[in-house]
């Protein structure tokens, strides 16, 4: 059986295939493939849409807060870190003298010396000249060691003040307890020299 065709006008041409026929056809895939192609540049890739997707995620990681210590955090470890140090070299100055202890030791000789006349006994001026200068060089002492154990214990105590599940970094701690224990032995050597339980005065009967 023979096909009727078609001509660009819309006129029956009778059968058979004719050049105008294959003219029609090859220009309507002509306009689809011009779509096709039109579309398909429109359209973004899928690749290209993950890569946008990952780096929007990636920002979003980078800008989080969480791995950036605030401000407060950073100043509170300042903050204990300098009074852990303090409190260590206050142990320190309690077992080594200090230029204060040195003064109060030297008024204490001038005021023996000016209140104590020659016609004392030695006893007498032995207490008055030396012993409270030696007296008052271990209260200084003392002092400062007692200084020493009340920062180191305020150091170690702080964090269950403050915020909870920020643990104290170890150095501090260390620094802290170094305090804490030079103070302690200070403060027993102070009273022991305070009250003439070591080094104490010699007899003069």
């Amino acid at each position: 059986m023979g096909t009727k065709t078609v001509d660009e006008a819309g006129t029956d041409t009778g059968t058979g295939a004719t050049s105008d026929e294959k003219t029609v056809d090859v220009t309507k895939e002509d306009v689809a493939e011009a779509d096709d192609s039109v579309i398909d540049e429109a359209t973004p890739t899928g690749a290209g849409t993950g890569d946008t997707a990952e780096a929007g995620d990636t920002t979003g990681d980078d800008t989080t807060g969480d791995d950036v210590p605030g401000d407060g955090e950073g100043a509170t470890g300042v903050g204990q870190g300098a009074a852990a140090v303090v409190s260590a070299g206050l142990g320190v100055v309690s077992l080594t003298g200090s230029w204060v202890a040195t003064v109060a030791a030297a008024r204490e000789t001038l005021v023996g010396q000016l209140q104590t006349s020659s016609s004392a006994s030695v006893a007498k001026q032995v207490k008055e000249v030396y012993g409270d200068a030696w007296a008052a060089t271990a209260l200084v002492g003392g002092l400062f060691a007692l200084a020493a154990l009340i920062v180191g214990v305020v150091v170690l105590a702080r964090p269950a003040f403050g915020a909870p599940g920020r643990p104290q970094a170890a150095w501090i701690k260390s620094v802290a307890w170094a305090g804490v224990s030079l103070g302690v032995i200070g403060l027993v050597l102070a009273v022991a020299k305070y009250s003439d339980i070591l080094l104490g005065l010699p007899s003069t009967g």
